[in-house]
C-alpha cells in the first residue's frame, strides 16, 4: 500500500552572518607587528650600517674595543647583579615573617611593600637625594648636627657612588621577589611541615630542609626579576650615578644622542642589552616552569602559622627598618621637601603655587601625561582584550602568533624600544618625533605584554561551553561576547586599565630619549628639574604622580569582585 506523505517544506536559509574574527586578526597582528617587530628591525638596519648607508660591523668592534663603552657594560652587570642579590636578602625574611607567623600588621606592611612597587624608582632615587646626598642630605646634616661637625665634613653616607645606586634600586625592586616568595609560602602545603615536627624536626630544621626548597624556585625567579628590572633602568641610575662619575650602559645609551649623535653605535649598545634581557627571562621562566610539588593523601591543610615567641621583638624591628628605608622614610623626604624652600626656613606652600600657577611647563606636561594615560589604557586594554581571546579561544589559525607577539615587549628594555623608535620614526616619510603619537605608540609596546598576560589569564578561568551554549542557541560571537563573555571579564578589565594606567604615567626609560619641549611629560619634568636642583618642585610633582596612582588603586579595589588590584601585578 502506498501512503501519500505532504511534501517536505524546503529549509529555510539560514541568515547570512557577517564573521569579524577573521579581518580583526589580520588587522590586530599587523598592529602588534608594527609595534614590536619595525622598531626592532631598524635598530638592527642602523647597528651595522654608517652613515653613508654601507654595511660595516664598526659599530660592535667599537663595543669591544673601547673602554668607554666596555666599562657601562660590566659596571650594570655588577650593578644588577648585587641589587638582586640584596632584594632577595630583604624581601625573603619579610615575605616569610608576612606569611608564615605571627607577626602583628602583617596586612599592613603587604600594603606598604605594595606602596614601594608602585613608587616610580626614579622618584624613590631622588628621595635618597634629598636624604643622603653628601653635603645636604637630611640624614647627612642631623649626623653632622648631633657630632658638632662642620657643613662639609665627611658624610656618615653618600648615596653618589656604587653602593648607594644598589641600595636605591633595590628599594623598588624588592616586590617583586617578595611577591613571588609570599605567594609561594602561601601555597606550601602544611601536611609537609607537619611531618617534618612529626619526625622531631625542629622549626629551624623545617624551614631550612622544608620550606626554603619549596620555595627556592620562586626566590630565584624573583631575584632575576629584580636583576632584569636594575639592568634596564634608567632613571636611578642617571640620577645617581652620572653625578657619582661612572655611566651604566642604559645612560651610556642616552649620552650617545647628545651632540655629536652616535645613532649607529646606540643601537649596537642596545642590541646586546636586548639579548641579555631575553636571556634573563628565559631563566625566569624554566626556573618557574620546573617549580613543583606534590601532596598523597588527601587535601593539603591551610600554612602554618609560626609563633615568633623571643624573637618577635628582632621581627617587628626588621620589618620596620625594611619599610622606613623603602618608603616611610623616602615618603616623608618628599613630604617635607615640598612644604620647604632651599635657604628659606619654616613651612611654605611656595612649591605648589609654583608649580601648578607659575611653572608653565607643568599644565602642558601633566595634560599630556594623563593624557597618554588615559589614551594608552583604553587603547591597550582594548588591544590586548582582543589578542587574549584569540589566542585562549583560537577561533582562526594562528591565533597564537598573537599571544607571542603581544608578550615579546617584555624582552625589550625601555631604552631599547626607546632607540629603535627613534630610529624608526625620525625619518621625513614617517615623521612622528616631536608628536605625541610616537609617546603612544612607545607606551603601547611597552605595557602590552602586561595587559595581555592578565586578560589571557581571565579568559583561561572562563569556561568555552558558556560561550559555545550561545551560540548553539543561535547568538552571533559578537552577541555571545557582548551578553556572555564581557560582564565575566569585566573586572579583569578594569585590573588590566589600572595597571597600563600607572605603568604608563611613571615611565621613564624610553620617554627620555622620545620627547621634545613641546610633548614633555611629568616624568622627563622631574628628571629636568632634578638637573637644576629644584627639589621642592620636584617633590610637589612626585607627590602628585603618586597620589594619581593610589587613587586609581583604591577606586579599582572599591569595585564589587575586583579585590586587591595591586596584588595582581605581575611579570
Amino acid at each position: 500500500m502506498t501512503v501519500a506523505l505532504p511534501a517536505a517544506a524546503p529549509l529555510a536559509r539560514a541568515p547570512f552572518r557577517f564573521d569579524l574574527t577573521r579581518p580583526a586578526f589580520f588587522a590586530l597582528a599587523v598592529v602588534l607587528a608594527v609595534l614590536v617587530v619595525l622598531p626592532l628591525a631598524w635598530l638592527a638596519y642602523y647597528s651595522v650600517v654608517d652613515k653613508q648607508g654601507n654595511f660595516t660591523l664598526a659599530n660592535f668592534a667599537a663595543l669591544v674595543n673601547d673602554a668607554t663603552m666596555r666599562r657601562p657594560f660590566v659596571l650594570a652587570i655588577g650593578m644588577a647583579l648585587a641589587v638582586g642579590a640584596l632584594s632577595c636578602v630583604i624581601a625573603t625574611p619579610l615575605a616569610w615573617l608576612v606569611s608564615r607567623t605571627d607577626l602583628p600588621g602583617r596586612r599592613l606592611v603587604r600594603a606598604l611593600v605594595t606602596a614601594s612597587f608602585v613608587t616610580p624608582p626614579f622618584l624613590g632615587a631622588i628621595a635618597w637625594e634629598i636624604l643622603a646626598a653628601p653635603n645636604s642630605g637630611l640624614i647627612n646634616v642631623a649626623w653632622r648636627s648631633l657630632a658638632g661637625g662642620q657643613p662639609y665634613d665627611a658624610p656618615l653616607v653618600n648615596i653618589y657612588s656604587f653602593g648607594g645606586l644598589v641600595f636605591a634600586i633595590a628599594c623598588y625592586t624588592f616586590p617583586y621577589v617578595f611577591t613571588l616568595v609570599a605567594n609561594g609560602l602561601d601555597r606550601v602545603p602544611s601536611d609537609l611541615e607537619d611531618a617534618s615536627s612529626m619526625l622531631g624536626a625542629s622549626s629551624f630544621t623545617t624551614l631550612r630542609k622544608i620550606t626554603i626548597p619549596l620555595v627556592l624556585p620562586a626566590m630565584l625567579a624573583g631575584s632575576l626579576i629584580a636583576i632584569l628590572q636594575a639592568l634596564t633602568m634608567f632613571g636611578s641610575p642617571a640620577i645617581l650615578a652620572l653625578p657619582a662619575g661612572f655611566h651604566v650602559i642604559t645612560t651610556k645609551i642616552w649620552s650617545l644622542f647628545q651632540y655629536p649623535p652616535k645613532p649607529g653605535l646606540a643601537a649596537a649598545a642596545a642590541l646586546p642589552l636586548l639579548l641579555i634581557t631575553v636571556l634573563l627571562l628565559q631563566g625566569k621562566s624554566w626556573i618557574l616552569g620546573r617549580k613543583g610539588y606534590t601532596v598523597l593523601g588527601g587535601k593539603s591543610g591551610v600554612p602554618r602559622v609560626t609563633g615568633l615567641g623571643r624573637g618577635m621583638p628582632l621581627a617587628v624591628l626588621f620589618a620596620f627598618v625594611v619599610l622606613s628605608l623603602t618608603v616611610l622614610l623616602p615618603y616623608a623626604a618628599l613630604l617635607k621637601q615640598s612644604f620647604t624652600r632651599n635657604g628659606v626656613e619654616g613651612l611654605t606652600l611656595h612649591n605648589f603655587h609654583f608649580v601648578f600657577f607659575e611653572f608653565s611647563a607643568t599644565r602642558l606636561a601633566m595634560w599630556n601625561t594623563f593624557l597618554l594615560g588615559f589614551s594608552t589604557a583604553t587603547i591597550g586594554t582594548g588591544l590586548a582584550l582582543v589578542a587574549a581571546y584569540m589566542v585562549s579561544r583560537a577561533p582562526v589559525r594562528g591565533a597564537p602568533l598573537l599571544g607571542l607577539l603581544a608578550t615579546a615587549p617584555i624582552a625589550i628594555p625601555g631604552i631599547v624600544l626607546g632607540v629603535g623608535l627613534f630610529l624608526t620614526y625620525s625619518h621625513p616619510q614617517l615623521m612622528l618625533y616631536g608628536t605625541l603619537w610616537i609617546l603612544l605608540v612607545a607606551f603601547l609596546t611597552i605595557e602590552m605584554p602586561a595587559g595581555y598576560q592578565q586578560l589571557s589569564a581571565a579568559f583561561h578561568g572562563i569556561h568555552p561551553e558558556l560561550e559555545e551554549a550561545s551560540r548553539i542557541l543561535g547568538a552571533s560571537r559578537l552577541r555571545t561576547l557582548r551578553m556572555i563573555t564581557a560582564p565575566l571579564l569585566r573586572t579583569s578589565v578594569i585590573a588590566t586599565w589600572c595597571f597600563v594606567f600607572i605603568g604608563t604615567i611613571r615611565e621613564l626609560s624610553a620617554t627620555i630619549l622620545l620627547t621634545t619641549a613641546n610633548t614633555k611629560l611629568v616624568s622627563v619634568i622631574i628628571y629636568d628639574l632634578n638637573e637644576s636642583g629644584d627639589l621642592g618642585a620636584i617633590s610637589v610633582l612626585g607627590l602628585t604622580l603618586l597620589l594619581v596612582s593610589f587613587a586609581i588603586v583604591f577606586v579599582a579595589n572599591r569595585m564589587p569582585g575586583l579585590g586587591s588590584v595591586a596584588s595582581r601585578a605581575h611579570i
